[in-house]
């Protein structure tokens, strides 16, 4: 069930009903938490037991939490056991045949013969994200963050919500189930932001995202028949996919939470008018990387223990962070890529850019461009089908080498030019709270003339999120 299909808006707008219709608090947690079964059964009713199970283990953990006090051993077994079953189940799901597959390629080159074992597993939708939300309550209860939930359903809420049940963005517990105790008022709920930040997230993925993905598809999918300057335009036509597409969703899930009466924290910031990659990551996909840096990063160590270990525990915690997004070897590239540019901008900062005359404007460019130069060179190993494929094109990508001679239509070049116009113009001048700050007429004449825009562009068919596959 897409955001953007009409039966998710004819789902939504019964759970919006009953919502706001029952009074009792509970009622709207029970309601909310059978909703969400229902949205998350309609992509595949299995499933709905495996949810269920990370359900209850996460429970018992916070149970066990309760008991103990902190410090003690039972409590700090009971964390552990409910983290490595929950980090198992996702596992075999994600990655069994991945691991099982490169254990018998590396036993091959040490010139032993291994059989190669697989699992015929269909991959959950949003296993990733909802297995890291459930770690996100037993760590935050086991820190005392958070007190452990008395009540089932009150954990069985929050790991279900299905705003962001498949997608994201991931909602720390410490921030949501605070929200839970008391009935949400419909007079604390933003209609006019929710509703233009559903709008700028459905134009986003309908609009820009899916129009754009058959351009992406036919590069990857031949590139070498391709010129040099039309397999770059189709990287960086991927960048621009691939950030409406999941910025999209996360809009949607925001507001559609806030149309519920509950608070999301924003999940994307202009990231590819990022300085550098340190602030890149600032600003995309924030509740994973903050999700990472607080639960892998700084338990690892974090910066404490002088640069060598710091760079040891930033290069580990973006390839575990690649590896998350998928099971194979340029997910674990891509993370690669990623931590390198890190390191990299923090030897900068550290040994130059402090004895270097600051360059102002001209600095910021130069360090957004070299970024976002880098950002895209990695997205390849993020889209390719393979790891040949994903060589193939960096290279044609670095050199703008390329013995092909087939062109994309001349609208490409325009139209990517024209989308990150947008995005700088958005970004500089708020075009969301433009919109919202409009009078009562002005803002549903706005609002209804930039839907039936919309609309126009929707492609015929719905591709699935992006995101969706992680």
């Amino acid at each position: 069930m897409l955001f953007v299909e009409p039966r998710f808006f004819l789902f939504f707008a019964v759970v919006f009903g009953l919502v706001w219709i029952l009074r009792n608090n509970l009622w709207r947690k029970r309601v909310l938490t059978l909703a969400s079964y229902v949205f998350y059964g309609a992509w595949d009713w299995r499933f709905l037991g495996l949810i269920l199970l990370i359900t209850v283990i996460s429970y018992l953990v916070g149970a066990a939490a309760s008991r103990y006090p902190a410090g003690d051993r039972t409590r700090k077994l009971a964390l552990t056991a409910g983290i490595v079953a929950s980090l198992a189940l996702l596992g075999v799901f994600k990655y069994f045949n991945f691991f099982a597959d490169s254990f018998v390629d590396f036993a091959g080159m040490m010139g032993f013969s291994a059989g190669s074992v697989t699992l015929n597993l269909v991959l959950p939708v949003g296993i990733s994200f909802y297995t890291f939300q459930a770690i996100s309550y037993m760590v935050d209860v086991h820190r005392g963050d958070i007190g452990a939930r008395r009540s089932f359903l009150d954990v069985a809420f929050y790991i279900a919500f299905f705003p962001q049940l498949v997608a994201g963005p991931i909602v720390r517990a410490s921030e949501f189930i605070p929200q839970m105790d008391t009935a949400r008022k419909w007079a604390d709920v933003s209609v006019r932001a929710c509703l233009t930040l559903f709008l700028i997230g459905f134009i986003k993925k309908a609009c820009i995202s899916d129009n754009i993905a058959q351009y992406v598809d036919v590069i990857f999918a031949d590139p070498s028949s391709f010129a040099a300057s039309q397999v770059v335009a189709g990287v960086l036509l991927y960048g621009i996919q691939i950030y409406c597409d999941f910025s999209g969703y996360s809009d949607m899930a925001i507001a559609c939470a806030g149309l519920l009466g509950y608070k999301f924290p924003a999940n994307f910031d202009s990231p590819y008018l990022s300085a550098n990659i340190q602030d890149f990551w600032r600003r995309w996909h924030i509740s994973l990387s903050s999700w990472l840096r607080d639960y892998l990063y700084i338990p690892l160590g974090g910066n404490r223990r002088g640069n060598g270990r710091r760079d040891v525990n930033l290069m580990t915690t973006m390839v575990l962070g690649g590896l998350w997004h998928g099971a194979s070897f340029n997910f674990v590239i891509w993370g690669f890529l990623h931590g390198i540019a890190l390191i990299v901008q923090r030897f900068w900062h550290q040994l130059v850019a402090r004895r270097v005359p600051a360059m102002g404007l001209l600095g910021g460019f130069i360090g957004g461009a070299v970024t976002f130069y880098w950002v895209n060179l990695a997205w390849i190993f993020f889209r390719a089908a393979d790891l040949g494929e994903a060589l193939s094109i960096s290279q044609t990508y670095l050199t703008w080498s390329s013995a092909g001679q087939n062109v994309l239509p001349i609208a490409v070049w325009p139209l990517l030019a024209c989308v990150g116009l947008a995005h700088w113009l958005s970004h500089r001048f708020g075009a969301q709270e433009m919109i919202e700050r409009l009078a009562p007429n002005r803002f549903a004449v706005t609002y209804g003339a930039i839907v039936a825009i919309a609309i126009a562009f929707v492609p015929l068919g719905y591709r699935p999120f992006i995101y969706f596959q992680f």
